[in-house]
This record gives C-alpha cells, sequence and structure tokens, in this order.
C-alpha cells in the first residue's frame, strides 16, 4: 500500500514539475544600508527545473505503480 501511495505522489509530483518549470520565491535583499536609514528590496526570483526532472518522477511513479500491482498478483 506504501509503494502505491509513493508511485501517486511521486507521478502528481512530476506532472507538476512538467507544468511550472520552476519554483517561485522572494527574497529580501538590504539596498541601502547607511547608519539609522536602512532600505530593503523584495526580489522575485525563480528556481529552475528541467524537464528531466518531472519525466523522471513520472517514470518512477509508474515503475513504483507497476511493481505494486505485480507484487498482489
Amino acid at each position: 500500500m506504501k509503494i502505491t501511495i509513493a508511485g501517486v505522489v511521486l507521478i502528481v509530483l512530476g506532472a507538476a514539475a512538467l507544468l511550472y518549470q520552476g519554483i517561485g520565491y522572494t527574497s529580501r535583499e538590504t539596498v541601502v544600508d547607511i547608519g539609522p536609514i536602512h532600505a530593503t528590496a523584495d526580489r522575485e526570483r525563480t528556481l529552475p527545473l528541467p524537464p528531466v526532472v518531472g519525466i523522471a518522477a513520472v517514470a518512477s511513479g509508474i515503475v513504483l505503480l507497476v511493481s505494486a500491482v505485480r507484487k498482489r498478483v
């Protein structure tokens, strides 16, 4: 049962990685820091995910599902 759940999770995460192709996040950086004066800026950044990661996750999930079905038979 755990193998089946892991397979489904891998397939869902792999499909999401293929659709979004990156993880976006916001970082706060200090622009000016002169004595009592502080200025910060929010910068949006993206951590790119290569399509190979998504394909590998989907393929691994399929392998886990197939092995779980064969184990039951």
